[in-house]
């Protein structure tokens, strides 16, 4: 029995989705354990593409999916999504999908919150997706929040709104200059969410904890990346919740002992999306083409991904606080007919070395990276489903990943759609 998690190693968008999609044909269950809409899993399935914002990648497996405690919910995109995705054939009811009783709910003020704050800032925004995902965090903190056990409660949902609107209103109307929002209404919409999502609300801990017990091996999916944490990442330019491996646990509510493994993804070189220090960002001819080439646009923003050579600091770090053991490579076909590529395998700060990740943005955006070049190559590999198929260059390559993070590399995407994979170890089997 094995229970995996999938963590990004990078700024996120590592293609996640996808793997957990590959992986999930072997596990019973997945679960979502953090994020919120912000996050977009995009994925290809016979020439077909799928983009999951809140229901595990799972379903298009047939799996029975969950969304964690962890996740922060916009009822009105869940049904959205739930919708598009059963006009596209992939069944999701109650027995299909979970969701957590303890899950927070992202209301209408979060949202107009998020935009205002924004606005505020002008030309030194932190590039929030707008979607209300930082402003539910910071109610569930604040012990301000509404979850979907709430929601279930009509009188006390109601009670809730109306304490917490009178608040945010203050708010909005004399810090913003912005419009007040109306409980009443609020109210109302939300008692409809209630009434069409009340059948999938379980105790998504106590479920697991019965599945695990009965052999049922379970995939734990992360969104953002490691480098987003709202601890361990760039700060400030992060996202509002734990994205490392140790969040699956509490995001899902099971204990750490129930982890068998924990694969990293990892983009073939480095992207990331909005503001924050990039060490080995191209901004050359040679990040066009990976950013043209690669079709680097988030999933769920549309914004345009800045691009670079592979960090190996950052991944290195990343290994640590994921507890790695073992890596997901993708997106590996990209790099096709570049003839040099390099790894950046450390960082130079005022004229000295730096192996270990910075915490203080000032010491990241004035350090230069160290690199090591490698032949590149010329040939197209997307229908390549063997390592030993794969041109020399491209083998020594991910061997000299392997060597600077002393992490195997299990699986290899080579292309968007599912059957574009080499697998050299499936850690389920």
């Amino acid at each position: 029995m094995a229970n995996i998690v999938i963590v990004g190693t990078q700024w996120g968008d590592e293609g996640k989705g996808k793997i957990v999609d590959l992986l999930a044909e072997h596990a019973d269950i997945v679960v979502r354990f953090q994020g919120g809409n912000n996050a977009g899993h995009t994925l290809v399935i016979n020439g077909k593409k799928f983009i999951c914002h809140l229901i595990p990648s799972g379903i298009l497996q047939g799996k029975v999916c969950m969304i964690g405690n962890g996740v922060v919910v916009d009822p009105e995109v869940l049904l959205q999504e739930i919708k598009s995705l059963s006009d596209a054939g992939i069944p999701i009811g109650p027995q299909q999908l979970r969701i957590s009783d303890k899950t927070h709910l992202i209301m209408p003020y979060h949202k107009c919150i998020d935009h205002a704050r924004e606005a505020r800032k002008g030309g030194v925004k932190l590039g929030t997706t707008g979607r209300g995902i930082g402003p539910t965090y910071e109610d569930k903190a604040s012990r301000h929040g509404i979850r979907f056990a709430e929601l279930l409660d009509e009188v006390l949902f109601a009670e809730r709104v109306e304490s917490i609107v009178e608040e945010k209103n203050f708010y909005l109307t004399h810090f913003f200059s912005e419009k007040p929002i109306n409980a009443g209404a609020i109210i109302e919409e939300y008692r409809v969410y209630a009434k069409r999502l009340a059948p999938f609300v379980t105790n998504v801990s106590a479920e697991l904890e019965e599945a695990i017990k009965e052999g049922k091996q379970v995939l734990f999916e992360g969104a953002q990346g490691t480098h987003l944490d709202i601890d361990h990442g760039t700060y400030p330019y992060v996202t509002s919740s734990n994205t490392v491996a140790g969040n699956a646990c509490c995001g899902s509510g099971v204990g750490p002992k129930t982890i068998t493994g924990v694969i990293g993804i990892v983009k073939a070189y480095t992207t990331r999306v909005g503001m924050g220090p990039f060490p080995s960002e191209l901004l050359d001819e040679t990040g066009d083409f990976i950013q043209n080439k690669g079709a680097e646009f988030g999933a769920t923003t549309g914004r345009r991904r800045r691009c670079g050579w592979l960090d190996i600091v950052l991944l290195k770090n990343a290994a640590r606080l994921n507890g790695l053991t073992g890596l997901a490579i993708t997106k590996l076909d990209v790099l096709g007919g570049l003839n040099t590529l390099k790894i950046c395998t450390g960082y130079e700060y005022k004229g000295k070395p730096m192996r270990e990740f910075p915490a203080n943005l000032r010491v990241l955006e004035a350090c230069k990276p160290i690199y090591e070049a490698l032949s590149g190559w010329s040939q197209d590999i997307p229908d390549t489903r063997a390592l030993k198929d794969l041109p020399d260059a491209t083998r020594k390559y991910l061997k000299r990943i392997e060597e600077l993070t002393e992490l195997p590399i299990d699986i290899i995407s080579v292309g968007p759609d599912r059957k574009q994979t080499i697998v050299k170890k499936n850690p389920f089997l």
